[in-house]
């Protein structure tokens, strides 16, 4: 394997000037570079990139930490990191959390003992333990899909959660459905669990509707919990006309369950989600939903942990991301 030493003797220059060829830096006659390079082109001479990683002290390598690899969510936001690291040279490192709150704290230790040059987390809670943890983080991160409340230094990436929900209430609303039943997730997830299932109190106040005691339900994001969550409101109530899930996943298990009970959607009962994912699209009928252009959010999120390695001033603290709504035929 050729070395720097090699290159530098076949072109009869010193190291240092086919150092700073290869980093782009300092000055070098263009007789000299030229010389460098018609060496590497010949010898076909690739750098080390570990070598070159010690000489500018970084890797190349941005670490990204998701809640699950297999979701349409999270793929369609490393689509979007892909595209603007990969411009870069950068490479990216995933890890996986599979929904464990307490493993986003451990991924982002194990991420800078590999020596990753930042982080972007796709991050299920912004507890003060996490905060915590990031704010002591030896290398910058950028946070994906929850805003972090109370620290104005810590970047992050957000959806207007409450204002999607909310349409798609007075969407329900106007389409003359009262009584509506949700599918929430646990409260520690704050664009999931607090802020959507708060919009959807709000719209059935702000109309003057009832919510019935057993009309609010929480799942995990599975398919089954929203199944199971789905039969424990119509076993309280039978007389619910629309059922809102905060993901399109747990609103594909209201749908099997509706199927099972011989429902018919959306004569009997309405069902909507979020997410515009593919599943929704393809089961019959087609859900209604909100899309999130999650690509934009991985290029966004990408954006700005660059501009924060490269030194860039008035880097956004906080990046709001629009929404759209999917009407579909499943109200």
């Amino acid at each position: 394997m050729r070395t720097i030493k090699d290159i530098a003797k076949l072109a009869g220059v010193s190291r240092t000037t086919v150092s700073r060829v290869l980093n782009n830096s300092g000055y070098i006659s263009e007789k000299s570079r030229k010389k460098v390079m018609d060496v590497i082109e010949e010898t076909g001479y690739v750098p080390s990139q570990h070598a070159k990683s010690l000489r500018t002290k970084q890797t190349k390598i941005i670490g990204v930490i998701l809640p699950k690899i297999s979701t349409d969510t999270s793929s369609r936001t490393v689509d979007g990191m892909n595209e603007v690291f990969g411009e870069k040279g950068y490479q990216i490192l995933l890890t996986s959390t599979n929904l464990d709150k307490e493993k986003e704290i451990e991924h982002l230790r194990l991420l800078q003992n590999r020596q990753v040059d930042g982080i972007i987390l796709l991050a299920t809670n912004t507890d003060e333990d996490l905060v915590e943890e990031i704010r002591k983080s030896k290398v910058p991160v950028v946070v994906i899909g929850q805003e972090v409340a109370g620290d104005s230094e810590i970047p992050s990436v957000i959806f207007d959660d409450y204002g999607a929900s909310a349409s798609l209430m007075e969407t329900l609303i106007d389409n003359g459905y009262r009584k509506i039943g949700y599918i929430g997730v646990e409260s520690s997830d704050r664009a999931v669990g607090v802020l959507r299932k708060q919009a959807y109190i709000d719209a059935m106040e702000k109309h003057n509707l009832e919510i019935g005691e057993t009309w609010i339900q929480t799942g995990d994001f599975s398919i089954d919990s929203g199944y199971e969550a789905a039969r424990r409101i119509f076993e309280g109530s039978r007389n619910v006309d629309a059922v809102f899930a905060a993901t399109d996943r747990m609103g594909i298990g209201a749908f099997k369950y509706l199927r099972k009970e011989r429902l018919s959607i959306p004569e009997d009962v309405a069902v909507v989600g979020i997410g515009s994912s593919e599943t929704s699209r393809f089961i019959d009928p087609a859900m209604t939903t909100v899309e999130y252009e999650f690509e934009e959010a991985g290029r966004t999120g990408a954006e700005i942990l660059l501009d924060i390695l490269n030194g860039e001033a008035n880097v956004p603290v906080k990046k709001l991301l629009d929404f759209k709504l999917v009407s579909r035929d499943s109200l």
